[in-house]
């Protein structure tokens, strides 16, 4: 009996290899998009890399590892936190990642359009503050994006492949024009520019937007059906993965505090910063050749964390928690195509609703601001299961041992928790602090009730329905 119902369930296509995971990794954890509104707070930011890869990013990559390897499977937050701690909290896990997602979509749309723009030419750069172009540009894309996830990962892997590329060669020219300018004018930074400020309210909001950059390692985890031998494959994709991550991170962030110091425009900041410097050294003509390579890797951003993420409603879907039709697998190309498009949809939506109500650059904030407290809570529940596995697990069926467990699980809980509950601070373009903060706490109510709604009224509606059904 149990054969026949696997036999029924969709079946998805094994077809990301190590090389897919690195590369999936760098697109999806290293976004160059962060980077600006994170610099804009000054070199003390460097620290907060530092602390944020020692306390954060390498206990996720444990837990990631770990997890993985006791529940392999499609799902990843959400199957782990369903196995550890019960239905409701891997529905709650799952709904807030994919809900995240929603949000942080969009921004990566916004990122693509201040960017796009330089391909353009100098004199078109201010089409990145008009809503108009800002939110047509930013559908077309959406839509671009889904057809091509709908048609396979298979296909749309390539651009998620392309996008890592053109992030690393994007960095990568950053950063050699950084050198280069040392090289001739010396640093234009000094000691002091390293040192916590007398007010550090805005530098708080930015360690949360800081773990959020960090975040990603878990996302082929959530592709787990998708995944070429995924035990022999997982853990030299994560290490590989995690280390260029954090070293474009550093890297991109001095080389940005460098060129433009800490006026940095948060969605042009990267090409900024690249104009500055070419322009000093006799090249700016390179600028718009640079603009379109790092709008492939922004375009790259949003198809992996669209794709990765549709999968957690897709999940949802066959497990009743939310409509069984968000599980359909397409006849063709064998992908989640109805979670797919309702997410593109969503986000599509919150584009609209947020520009009505700000400017391009405070929708971008406060969009991103809220998407990293849903980003955030799932990580809760990632730290705890590996804290409850290490105290309550006695069998040897693990990849780490018992104290390495229990101090990733200790200094990723508590510096997430940190992350979540700085993130209420606003960020330095804010201009009414009742407002974002207003939206920050609806914001969240908002998500978490329709979390609440799907799981304790909907599912046990469908469940009575589908019991009723078998019944009669």
């Amino acid at each position: 009996m149990s054969n026949q119902q696997d036999a029924n369930q969709p079946h998805l296509k094994r077809v990301l290899g190590r090389r897919d995971l690195v590369l999936l990794f760098v697109v999806a954890v290293f976004n160059l998009n962060v980077v600006p509104s994170i610099a804009a707070n000054g070199g003390v930011t460097i620290w907060l890399w530092l602390i944020s890869l020692g306390l954060f990013f390498w206990p996720q990559g444990i837990a990631v590892i770990e997890l993985a390897h006791r529940y392999p499977g499609e799902g990843g937050v959400y199957l782990w936190a369903k196995e550890v701690f019960g239905d409701f909290h891997g529905f709650l896990s799952g709904w807030c990642y994919w809900t995240n997602n929603m949000l942080y979509v969009p921004t990566v749309m916004l990122y693509f359009v201040g960017v796009s723009v330089f391909v353009l030419g100098a004199h078109h750069q201010a089409l990145a503050d008009n809503k108009a172009f800002a939110i047509s540009t930013s559908l077309v894309l959406l839509v671009v994006l889904a057809v091509l996830n709908i048609v396979g990962l298979g296909i749309g892997k390539w651009i998620n492949n392309l996008g890592a590329i053109g992030t690393a060669i994007a960095a990568g020219v950053l950063v050699l024009l950084g050198v280069v300018i040392s090289s001739k004018t010396g640093l234009t930074v000094s000691a002091a520019d390293f040192r916590f400020p007398h007010d550090p309210r805005f530098v708080l909001n930015s360690f949360g937007v800081i773990c959020f950059a960090l975040v990603g390692l878990e996302l082929a985890s959530i592709m787990g059906d998708e995944i070429q031998e995924p035990r022999r494959t997982l853990p030299g994709a994560v290490a590989w993965g995690g280390v260029i991550s954090g070293v474009l991170y550093i890297a991109t962030t001095l080389t940005l505090l460098l060129a433009v110091g800490k006026n940095v425009n948060v969605l042009q900041g990267i090409v900024q910063a690249v104009g500055h410097m070419a322009g000093d050294l006799g090249i700016g003509w390179i600028v718009p050749g640079f603009a379109l390579l790092l709008s492939l890797s922004i375009a790259g951003i949003g198809s992996a964390w669209l794709g990765g993420s549709a999968r957690i409603p897709f999940v949802a879907g066959l497990d009743s928690y939310m409509p069984a039709w968000l599980g359909r697998v397409h006849p063709k190309y064998a992908t989640p195509y109805a979670a797919l498009i309702v997410h593109a949809a969503i986000s599509m939506l919150l584009c609209v609703i947020f520009f009505a109500f700000s400017s391009v650059q405070e929708a971008f904030q406060t969009m991103l601001s809220l998407a990293v407290v849903l980003q955030l809570v799932p990580y809760v529940y990632v730290f705890g299961a590996l804290l409850k596995l290490a105290w309550s697990d006695t069998r040897a069926e693990g990849v780490y041992s018992k104290p390495v467990l229990i101090a990733a699980g200790m200094s990723g809980l508590v510096t997430t928790v940190l992350g979540i509950f700085l993130q209420y601070f606003p960020p330095t373009l804010i201009k009414s602090l009742v407002v974002y903060e207003l939206e920050m706490v609806l914001g969240t109510v908002f998500f978490l009730g329709l979390a609440a709604y799907f799981f304790f009224i909907y599912g046990r509606q469908a469940k009575a329905a589908s019991e009723l059904h078998e019944v009669s």
